[in-house]
């Protein structure tokens, strides 16, 4: 199988104005520019990622990314090669003047951290007071400039009757998704209590209920928390969320680079797969044996025996934090797999549906490619997977302006406000 990093989530530094405390890299303000990757090294980085993934979404994070002052000269070297450049911010730094800034590198859409509605708990989980009031100003600042964003949320014990509200909320901004994150025990993250697993099961169908009710206002997902698509599965076989490759994908279409050039199968897991300062980027993701064993190993435990398994497959940093092996049954899963042959019915489904070994290759004409580009932020991959899935069942083999034109008036608004981005030909 031809595996290609489609996101590569970027910590540029582990320098921070807040210090949260389920942060992954413990980033704060005491953290200095030492040993991060200087500017050239960035682009020259980027160069090495596009070499590999011609459209990837890189996601550029931190730390607070915006601490760093050639924020909007990387974003800008990337997208104009043809990434969708997205920012992850705690927001408080958002001005007027940055966000233009970001827009005007060409960054399509900025993530946003909200953990609570109240300053009270957002402030402290966040060790900054008045945070929750400038990230709050920020999100009013970008939909005032029509610059995409997504509100991200670690759910908590504290914050766990909250999470409707804060859905809501969201909504009423504009949010193009919410993204609702659930604890991997790394960083500063290990010192917390995390949900048990029957918690975990009742947050993720509150999160499949929901993810159906805003369906065409806005996305709901579930992150580092992959069997949330077992309760899409089974309660909602239609949705669009299942068009995403829903899988843990670290490793496989996923990776992260850390402040100092490190590669790692996805910001939760510490293990290190390479260094960019010595091997380039195409070597490591290719032959790293960390990266081997998540594609080609098999899922130990209740994982490797469960009928959802290519649907979800548990989430592999959270098995390597608590269980020390990434390919340990994720601990977090309180579901017990069915007997019997439904392992093999619903596993050659999924496979015959998106899988790729079984898919013919399709081509996407230079014009299409150039469509593709101005797809909104965060849904470019589902779009282009519907698009594809459509070209197959029409038995063509290449995706040209024209087939565009075909699938345009037929496709649903389910992801955002917006019209897929070739409605219209602006």
């Amino acid at each position: 199988m031809n595996y290609v990093p489609h996101v590569v989530a970027w910590n540029l530094t582990r320098r921070c104005n807040l210090e949260c405390a389920h942060c992954y890299i413990a980033a704060g303000p005491r953290e200095t520019a030492a040993g991060e990757l200087d500017t050239a090294a960035c682009l020259d980085i980027v160069d090495q990622v596009l070499a590999v993934s011609p459209t990837p979404m890189l996601i550029l994070s931190g730390g607070e990314p915006l601490l760093r002052q050639d924020l909007t000269q990387i974003a800008r070297y990337a997208s104009e090669k043809g990434a969708t450049v997205v920012v992850g911010t705690n927001g408080t730094l958002l001005s007027d003047e940055r966000i233009a800034g970001l827009k005007a590198a060409g960054v399509r859409g900025v993530a946003v951290s909200v953990d609570s509605l109240r300053p009270a708990y957002h402030d402290n989980f966040r060790h900054g007071r008045g945070s929750l009031a400038d990230t709050q100003r920020a999100v009013a600042r970008l939909t005032r400039q029509r610059l995409d964003f997504i509100i991200q949320t670690t759910v908590t014990k504290g914050n766990r009757a909250e999470l409707e509200t804060l859905i809501e909320w969201a909504a009423r901004q504009g949010a193009v998704s919410f993204n609702c994150y659930f604890l991997v025990s790394t960083g500063r993250g290990a010192a917390l209590t995390d949900l048990a697993p029957a918690d975990y099961e009742a947050v993720l169908a509150d999160l499949a209920r929901w993810q159906r009710e805003y369906r065409g206002r806005m996305l709901v997902r579930a992150k580092c928390a992959p069997h949330f698509m077992r309760h899409v599965h089974q309660s909602d076989p239609e949705s669009p969320v299942l068009n995403y490759e829903t899988r843990c994908p670290c490793g496989t279409q996923y990776c992260r680079i850390t402040p100092d050039g490190k590669l790692t199968p996805c910001p939760y897991m510490p293990e290190v797969a390479g260094d960019l300062q010595t091997h380039g980027f195409a070597e490591i993701w290719r032959s790293a044996p960390l990266l081997r064993q998540l594609r080609e190993g098999t899922l130990g435990g209740k994982c490797g025996a469960c009928e959802y398994r290519k649907l979800c497959g548990g989430c592999r940093a959270r098995a390597l934090a608590l269980e020390g092996d990434v390919l340990a049954a994720d601990p977090s899963c309180a579901y017990e797999p069915a007997p019997g042959g439904s392992a093999a019915v619903i596993e050659a489904v999924r496979e015959v549906t998106y899988g790729a070994d079984f898919r013919p290759a399709l081509r996407w004409s230079p014009a299409a490619r150039e469509r593709v580009a101005r797809i909104p932020s965060f849904v470019r991959g589902v779009v282009m997977q519907r698009v594809e899935d459509w070209a197959r069942r029409q038995g063509r083999s290449e995706i040209t302006p024209e087939l565009l034109a075909e699938v345009r008036g037929a496709m649903p608004i389910d992801f955002s406000k917006k019209r897929p981005f070739f409605v219209t030909d602006v």
